[in-house]
């Protein structure tokens, strides 16, 4: 059986995540709250409010919300307010190009994970995985369940997975490289899965392995994405820009959403022009609770780079 998560570096309460049918349950019951405070959060609604609707007391709320999200109801719903997403793209493409400036690209810190990353070559990409043996399996994380998918070079991809949704998750990655073959190996995926979403264990003398597979044009933009540290985001724009092709903003938002490392190639923290939020293929309950946890740890604002 995979070992659960442990959290508690970031809740009061001591109890890890739990798996089967209970984590499903109660990861439902954290979508539903998020949800409800993404769409209401301009009615302020109370903890006891949200605990009632989900049939919980609001200690129990707290804690299974807590557990899940790595922060507390109120605290993701400072994360949300309108305020908050249009400081986010605040003179963002200046910040952009200050970050390069001082050194954030460089290859020995490219974001809080401690990524040092390799691309295949563009004919490994052409031949559609042939000849690629990828492991792969299925973990509880903050976010519901995660897909790992691993060679023996590092991290491939890497995407999620709603209740009974795991063989739809398992062909959208496998589609990707079709010539690939993929084997279940639950014990070659659960270290990464164990270290992508344990803070501790983002340490920078022990960088996390990752191997990007996609067009030379997606692998630009997927390493531009490694730039952007924890409580910072960006534009789809600036990322065109940045890459010296300020026209290809639309190429560039294919591109990020065809990312196959989500989380651990931070493309989660790209947003849409005005403050929306845009789209996350992996669902946008998902990517407000992503931004809200990091949230969580980096503090209760974000910045725009």
């Amino acid at each position: 059986m995979t070992k659960a998560l442990d959290l508690t570096s970031l809740t009061s309460d001591p109890t890890p995540i739990c798996v089967g049918a209970e984590a499903a349950e109660h990861y439902e019951i954290v979508r539903r709250t998020l949800k409800r405070i993404t769409e209401d959060w301009r009615e302020q609604p109370s903890l006891e409010q949200l605990a009632g609707e989900a049939g919980l007391q609001p200690i129990q709320l707290q804690r299974v919300f807590s557990r899940w999200a790595g922060l507390t109801p109120k605290q993701f719903l400072q994360a949300i307010t309108l305020d908050h997403a249009k400081a986010l793209l605040r003179d963002s493409a200046s910040v952009l190009d200050a970050s390069y400036e001082v050194g954030l690209s460089g290859s020995s810190r490219l974001h809080d994970l401690f990524v040092t990353h390799e691309a295949m070559t563009p004919g490994d990409y052409r031949n559609r995985g042939a000849g690629l043996k990828i492991a792969y399996g299925f973990h509880p994380s903050p976010f519901g369940q995660v897909l790992v998918m691993a060679t023996d070079k590092g991290l491939a991809g890497l995407g999620f997975a709603d209740p009974g949704g795991e063989e739809e998750a398992l062909t959208d990655m496998c589609d990707r490289w079709p010539a690939a073959q993929f084997v279940p190996d639950q014990d070659a995926t659960a270290t990464y899965a164990d270290r992508v979403f344990d803070p501790e264990k983002w340490q920078q003398d022990q960088p996390l392995n990752v191997v990007m597979i996609g067009t030379d044009f997606e692998i630009r933009v997927w390493q531009t994405l490694l730039r952007i540290p924890m409580g910072q985001a960006t534009t789809y724009s600036d990322i065109a820009t940045s890459i010296g092709k300020p026209k290809a903003s639309r190429a560039v938002g294919t591109a990020v959403g065809r990312n196959p490392i989500s989380f651990v190639v931070p493309c989660h923290r790209v947003l849409a022009k005005g403050g929306k939020l845009g789209g996350y293929h992996w669902g946008l309950t998902r990517k407000r609770a992503i931004l809200g946890w990091e949230s969580g740890l980096s503090g209760p604002v974000l910045e725009c780079v």
